[in-house]
């Protein structure tokens, strides 16, 4: 599917969409603490979905033709899971755990997608320094963006950042993306890159910018379970994510309260 640029209606369905999902995201994240399980955000997230207008996305969302489709809302991931965590009832959050929460909604036939990475009660310095530099990293990203830049200048931005503030492990084989018809659209977006190459960003254009960084290496692997990313050496993930528009002279969070 080709890049798409969304009009002046369209922006303003997602900015609303984008609104409620927002106001869904930081909910879940307010309910993530000790003793509570990765089902029971689930549940949360389903009644919240059903009364915010619109529909999970990620419900029996499938990438591609042949892949099992995904049974629930929200995608959970703890500790050593980077991305796509499935909220299983056996999965309970301790003291220290970190825990991504992402949701996406279609809200009146239009998408948007964010993520959040929280601590569980008093979290590790370490930890604490992961989830900064990660959301940090996020900010970094969507400040690069505006109309006639390129995708590695985004890229370029984030890698450079994370690359001065500590050994981190950016994913590399998972990355943001478009957004807005579909849950994902061209085009891909590495969190890593070379200034002035990819794709031209133009005005209208609606894109999914997602750090996925790592506690240790970069490497990640497939779970068993056929969903799940989980880090290669064990070690914890943080990830956040906005839905974002580019604008003449930036871009327009749209996944904000």
């Amino acid at each position: 599917m080709a890049v798409t640029i969304k009009t002046t209606e369209e922006i303003a369905l997602l900015r609303e969409g984008g609104k409620r999902l927002a106001a869904i995201r930081d909910t879940l994240a307010r309910e993530v603490k000790a003793g509570v399980s990765a089902l029971d955000i689930e549940r949360i997230a389903r009644k919240l979905f059903a009364a915010s207008g619109g529909e999970p996305s990620f419900l029996h969302y499938k990438s591609r033709k042949g892949e099992n489709s995904f049974p629930a809302s929200t995608c959970i991931s703890v500790n050593d899971a980077v991305v796509h965590g499935l909220p299983k009832g056996e999965t309970v959050f301790a003291e220290g755990d970190v825990v991504g929460i992402d949701v996406g909604l279609n809200y009146k036939g239009l998408f948007t997608d964010t993520a959040v990475t929280v601590g569980v009660g008093k979290i590790s310095r370490e930890m604490h320094t992961l989830l900064s530099v990660t959301s940090q990293a996020l900010d970094v990203g969507i400040k690069a963006v505006a109309n006639g830049v390129h995708i590695g200048d985004i890229g370029f931005a984030i890698e450079s950042f994370v690359k001065a503030h500590g050994q981190y492990g950016i994913v590399r084989e998972l990355a943001g993306h478009g957004v807005g018809y579909k849950v994902h659209e061209e085009p891909h977006i590495p969190n890593y890159g070379k200034p002035k190459t990819g794709e031209t960003l133009h005005s209208g254009m609606v894109i999914a910018i997602e750090p996925m960084l790592n506690a240790g290496a970069a490497a990640i692997t497939l779970d068993r379970d056929g969903y799940t990313y989980r880090t290669k050496d064990g070690s914890r993930s943080a990830h956040f994510e906005h839905t974002v528009v580019v604008t003449d002279t930036g871009a327009e969070i749209l996944t904000a309260l």
